[in-house]
């Protein structure tokens, strides 16, 4: 049965061109939102809810970032066409589309800005869109040399990065009452360019495609993705947020640790 499988796969051009598809799909919802979040200057009374719907469409566009290498293994129709393609798309989708949107946003909510405020801004959102860019790049340098795909990224990937801004945007449409004084346009230039910074650090991430993909076979993997479905569950948006962020904080949280580890190591040695 998996043989005549492989020899339909092999002999159907059509199911060739599905990751390919999906690649497209990933940069038009990318576009989309770019279009979407310049609504805001015809419709100012819901700006913040443009901005929200905008975030749906890159989280959204997550899906087909998934999917793409996903159909490229199962059809074996892998190749360094379609990796290319996924990084310029991943370009549109979290790189352009996140700073956009972060610059927009923080343009919108803050009523008066200075020229220093203004340019500061767009400097922000620019080393975003900057390291996205390098990111990308460094990752298809890696494609092409090593041949062979890791379970970890070195840096925070692209789509991690437009995740947490996305996750912003989506924390301030409804904030919570204690945090609701808090202005997202002091936020979000500013946590974009961290970001930014991060998608260039040699700071290790794990490859979260890979990572569900692997549950069924990982009890541990298994009973945090059933943590996570139960906090989603409980705290919807909020949950998202926070599992994000978590998401985020973890990369620098174990370099820290594997960075100290040898020291305490040692000198639990030297006290016993």
């Amino acid at each position: 049965m998996k043989k005549k499988f492989k020899e339909f796969i092999q002999h159907n051009r059509w199911l060739k061109a599905v990751p390919n598809a999906l690649t497209l799909c990933n940069s038009l919802c990318g576009f989309v939102a770019i279009v979407y979040t310049l609504q805001v200057y015809e419709n100012p009374r819901d700006e913040i809810d443009v901005f929200a719907v905008s975030a749906w469409i890159i989280i959204f566009a997550m899906v087909f970032d998934a999917l793409d290498g996903f159909a490229a293994r199962l059809f074996n129709a892998a190749s360094m066409h379609g990796v290319q393609m996924d990084s310029l798309s991943d370009m549109v989708t979290f790189g352009v589309a996140p700073a956009t949107i972060a610059a927009i946003m923080t343009h919108c909510l803050r009523a008066e800005m200075t020229y220093w405020q203004n340019l500061m801004t767009y400097i922000f959102c620019g080393i975003y869109l900057g390291c996205a860019a390098l990111r990308l790049a460094t990752y298809n340098v890696h494609a092409i040399l090593e041949k062979k795909s890791s379970e970890k990224f070195s840096g925070l990937p692209s789509p991690g990065g437009a995740a947490a801004l996305c996750s912003v945007v989506l924390f301030f449409q409804r904030p919570p009452t204690e945090l609701a004084h808090i202005h997202p346009g002091f936020i979000m230039p500013v946590y974009a360019a961290l970001l930014g910074l991060l998608m260039v650090s040699n700071i290790p991430y794990p490859h979260m495609g890979k990572w569900f993909f692997s549950i069924r076979r990982n009890k541990k993997r298994l009973a945090l993705f059933v943590l996570a479905l139960a906090i989603l569950f409980a705290f919807r948006i909020h949950g998202v947020v926070a599992l994000v962020n978590l998401y985020i904080l973890s990369g620098p949280a174990i370099a820290l640790y594997q960075l100290l580890r040898p020291h305490f190591i040692r000198r639990r040695i030297a006290v016993e």
